[in-house]
């Protein structure tokens, strides 16, 4: 039970931030290196989930990178509303 109630935090963390930067379009105050670091390691977690045929990592890490992965695109892309 503790797992499942972890899973869901870790899960839907980042919802309030890709909620805020898909609204705003603004990504100023987020750090590129950050999200690329939670990416590699949600990405890592699902491998592990693979080789250990884990669904519940795999389905919980894949949701999670999907949102961050959300945020690092927009946060590199170029942002014309930002230069100007």
């Amino acid at each position: 039970m503790l797992g499942l109630v972890a899973a869901f935090f870790t899960t839907t963390a980042n919802i309030p931030q890709a909620i805020k930067v898909i609204k705003t379009s603004s990504t100023k105050s987020i750090s590129a290196l950050t999200y690329a670091m939670l990416f590699i390691g949600m990405a890592l977690w699902v491998a592990y989930g693979i080789i250990r045929n884990d669904i519940p990592i795999i389905l919980a890490n894949s949701i999670a990178g999907v949102l961050c992965g959300i945020i690092l695109v927009m946060k590199l892309l170029p942002n014309k509303k930002e230069h100007i």
